[in-house]
């Protein structure tokens, strides 16, 4: 680990216009401070190295701030797919867990203040606001210094480093210095993406700009400006607009799809302004809207938030196919999720629907190669503006992926310095695993990669717990849920012949119910379209019978299935209140039918309803399910994936602890925790209210013991991740953890428990 160092500064000249230059000289210099850079920053910063972090804005967090108010989404998407357990770790998830703690109603200017207090708190990391990059010095094919000028102090900044990112989403760092990149869609020829829009839809995705509303509880009038739109009919889908309806739930009134959405964007905005105000005037003055009369706007974006303009040409180009297969890439470094979400580039204007979807089966990797410029040696690439094409730029380019990648830049940042490399030369097999162990370690979900730490002295210990969570019944003590559309529990089964499960059902009439076990193509694939089995049970009118499925199916290795009931008309199946880290129930809402002539596989969509609902089905399992003992710690996934991961302490112990031993002492500087904080929770950053603040899974507090020492106590935690150092190390030959209480009427639950020696 690089030590922390001071940032050099030269003194600062003033010349004889006024104008101040200093010049700065760091390791990486990142021109972008959305997400992507943001955590780009924290993160090369916390591996030791110097950043300055230049931003165009007064704020950071490009979309995701104040200024836009677009909520930060990846993987999870709401919860509205298939992706389990997928929501983005590291820097993000720190971000995104205290703002829910912070900010749980989800006041974007509240976001603000928890990304800014983020990134100033590093004291490797120097932050340039309202700075611009202007210009760009080269040596050969590299970078040799970045020319920012700040309009707030009339200073410029010269700004040297080894290693460059561009983050700034118009990739303006990367233009400057000729970095090849593209513009608007491809053919579907070029690549074979049978996805590729058509001229007529367009190639480019627009800008968007929002509102937002305020009852002041008498009458508001409101006289339009000039501007204004004045036929709301111009808009093909002017009736759906409505007082209840703001912020970026109004993501499609959106504009400037046929522009250049760089050189355009004060056009841009401009018509942006004319619709947001013509819409405002409707909905106030159009008689339609009683409930307007009280209505006050209270807030209008003063900057479009943008979609698309350039993408940078990288050592490899991501395409739809990549998505849609789940491609392996042995250079893997994040995971993306998000559907492929095209938009018409006529946007609000346009006759076709505000999007087009195409989701995948599951999360796939995105490669390092994506991330690294092909003809300019020192830049990496960060954000939407990767190598990849416009179709599956579609799906990368949401924030909470960007900001993955953002930590993917900023942790190989980090190794360049450490080894003297360049960007590409990290992409050779030894450096690429010591990315990827760097990355895994600091909490970052690679898919298909587990953490395989040579360091971690707990690989060498005895781990042993007070107690471990069995599934052989949970009790049927929540709601009935109605079977209007099939339901499922999933349940991480072992290698071997599925237990017998048993279900609790209320049913009105004589009726018919189908019981499916069913489970995905592979361990971690939670569309579940293989069909293990099934049983037929039929059944007299009554409530809480019983139905037991007893199926002879062997699965080949551990897995999660899904214990599906069908849809059946005046039946109910019985719910429990208990809630266990790795168990979730869902919902069938719908399928995306198969359509070959665009690439769109067949996905039969299986959620969970977000809490306070979304309980687990009540089940009795036998022989019972054994996948939550203190061996999970090691297992090197910090969340669920194909099983649980987690040790989890048995329902009503007093005093759950995990103990690990050692046949002689060691020496222990650091101790690393991993708690649950529900990956499978979509936390939006804005608009959207989240139930708790803290998750219920998270352990509050908890002390750690060294032999009957105890040797540190937290209180309060609700963060996923937690770090203790030592000073001086201990020295034992145990340690225990106790955990003392958590946030939710849950059983105490932790991921890993990783004990490093003294840092070299």
């Amino acid at each position: 680990m690089i030590q922390e160092r001071p940032l050099l500064v030269t003194e600062p000249a003033t010349d004889q216009r006024g104008f101040r230059t200093e010049r700065l000289a760091a390791d990486l210099v990142i021109v972008g401070g959305g997400l992507a850079g943001s955590c780009a920053a924290v993160t090369a910063a916390r591996a030791g190295i110097r950043v300055v972090l230049v931003q165009d804005r007064p704020v950071l967090g490009g979309n995701a701030s104040s200024e836009v108010r677009l909520w930060a989404l990846g993987a999870t998407a709401h919860m509205f797919n298939n992706n389990r357990w997928s929501r983005e770790g590291g820097v993000l998830d720190e971000l995104l867990v205290e703002n829910v703690f912070r900010n749980r109603e989800g006041n974007a200017v509240l976001f603000d203040t928890v990304l800014l207090e983020k990134v100033v708190s590093e004291p490797n990391v120097t932050l340039l606001l309202n700075t611009a990059a202007i210009a760009v010095e080269k040596d050969g094919d590299r970078i040799a210094s970045v020319t920012a000028f700040c309009s707030q102090n009339s200073t410029r900044y010269e700004l040297t480093a080894p290693l460059f990112c561009d983050a700034s989403g118009d990739g303006v760092l990367g233009y400057l210095a000729g970095a090849a990149y593209r513009m608007g869609a491809e053919s579907s020829e070029e690549f074979g993406e049978l996805f590729a829009p058509s001229e007529s839809y367009g190639g480019l995705l627009g800008q968007s700009i929002y509102f937002y509303s305020k009852d002041v509880g008498q009458p508001v009038s409101f006289t339009p400006p000039e501007w204004a739109l004045t036929d709301i009919t111009e808009i093909p889908r002017w009736r759906s607009f409505d007082t209840k309806v703001q912020g970026c739930r109004l993501w499609w009134i959106e504009y400037g799809g046929r522009l250049d959405t760089v050189h355009d964007t004060e056009s841009i905005k401009w018509e942006l302004w004319k619709v947001v105000y013509g819409v405002w005037n409707h909905l106030k003055n159009s008689g339609q809207f009683p409930d307007a009369e009280t209505l006050t706007l209270e807030w209008v974006g003063l900057i479009p938030g943008k979609r698309e303009s350039r993408r940078f040409e990288g050592l490899y180009l991501l395409r739809q196919q990549d998505l849609v297969e789940q491609t392996e890439h042995s250079d893997a470094i994040a995971s993306g999720g998000w559907s492929i979400d095209l938009h018409p580039a006529d946007g609000v204007f346009s006759e076709h629907a505000g999007s087009s979807h195409l989701h995948t089966r599951g999360v796939y990797q995105v490669p390092y190669r994506c991330l690294v410029s092909r003809d300019v040696g020192n830049l990496f690439l960060a954000g939407r503006i990767i190598s990849v094409s416009h179709v599956a730029f579609a799906s990368t380019r949401v924030m909470a992926t960007c900001a993955q990648l953002g930590q993917a830049v900023g942790m190989a940042a980090a190794l360049c310095t450490r080894t003297g490399s360049l960007p590409a030369d990290v992409v050779a097999p030894d450096r690429m695993r010591e990315l990827q162990r760097d990355l895994l370690r600091a909490g970052q979900h690679i898919p298909g990669h587990r953490l395989d730490d040579p360091d971690d002295l707990v690989r060498s210990a005895t781990v042993s717990a007070s107690s471990s969570f069995v599934l052989s019944s949970l009790p049927d003590d929540g709601p009935a849920v109605p079977l209007d559309a099939p339901r499922a529990q999933l349940l991480p089964v072992p290698a071997g012949r599925c237990p017998r499960i048993g279900l609790t059902v209320d049913v009105a009439a004589p009726t018919t119910v189908r019981v499916e076990l069913r489970t995905g193509n592979r361990p971690d694939d939670y569309t579940p379209d293989v069909v293990l089995g099934a049983q037929e049970f039929a059944l007299g009118a009554g409530d809480g019978q019983r139905v037991e499925l007893d199926l002879d199916v062997v699965v080949d290795e551990p897995r999660y299935v899904f214990v599906a009931v069908q849809a059946a008309e005046g039946v109910s199946v019985r719910t429990t209140q208990t809630r266990v880290t790795g168990l979730v129930s869902v919902r069938h809402p719908g399928t995306q039918e198969a359509d070959p002539a665009v690439g769109r596989p067949r996905v039969e969509f299986w959620t969970p309803e977000r809490r306070p609902g979304g309980h687990n089905l009540a089940v009795t399992v036998d022989p019972p399910l054994r996948a939550w003992g203190a061996e999970q710690l090691r297992h090197g996934h910090a969340r669920p994936t194909a099983q649980p991961n987690a040790w989890a302490a048995a329902l009503g112990d007093p005093a759950p602890a995990v103990t690990l031993r050692w046949a002689s002492p060691q020496v222990i500087e650091r101790i690393e925790l991993g708690f649950d904080t529900d990956f499978d929770h979509a936390m939006e950053t804005v608009l959207w209210p989240h139930p708790e603040s803290a998750m219920p899974f998270c352990v509050r507090d908890y002390r750690v013991l060294a032999g009957d020492r105890v040797v540190a106590e937290r209180t309060g935690n609700h963060q996923t991740r937690d770090t203790l150092v030592f000073d001086p190390p201990l020295e034992t030959g145990e340690v225990t953890v106790e955990v003392v209480a958590s946030h939710g009427d849950v059983p105490a639950a932790v991921f890993e428990v990783r004990c490093y020696g003294e840092r070299r």
